[in-house]
């Protein structure tokens, strides 16, 4: 099992930053990809931004291109997401999770709790 705890939310004006952190705890040993989801009212969770496990590939949604960086610190088991030039669409609770587990077939996806952010116009 590996445990997920998001940081870094919270409420910012229209063209702002935010950083947030994502940090695993339990069976840390083997775990592959990890990234970020985001889910705003009424809508489905959505990809935002993933990162392969050794660091070499990012991947994102289109829109948050050129805005966020994912990155990861795996001295640390710790994903982060840098979010620039805030809008008030990117407004959800956001979410990561990893892949992780002995050997990529028997792998398993978890997820943190989520960590508001909000984006005031």
């Amino acid at each position: 099992q590996v445990q997920l705890v998001e940081s870094g939310g919270g409420l910012v004006q229209d063209g702002g930053s935010l950083r947030l952190s994502c940090a695993a705890s339990g069976r840390t040993a083997n775990m592959y990809a990890m990234g970020w989801f985001r889910q705003a009212p009424g809508k489905e969770r959505e990809f935002v931004a993933a990162i392969s496990g050794s660091a070499t590939s990012t991947y994102y949604k289109d829109s948050v291109k050129g805005r966020f960086t994912i990155s990861r610190d795996n001295a640390k088991n710790t994903v982060y997401l840098q979010m620039n030039s805030l809008k008030p669409e990117d407004t959800a609770v956001y979410y990561c999770n990893v892949l992780a587990g002995t050997n990529l077939e028997t792998a398993s996806v978890y997820w943190g709790q989520g960590t508001q952010v909000t984006v005031s116009s």
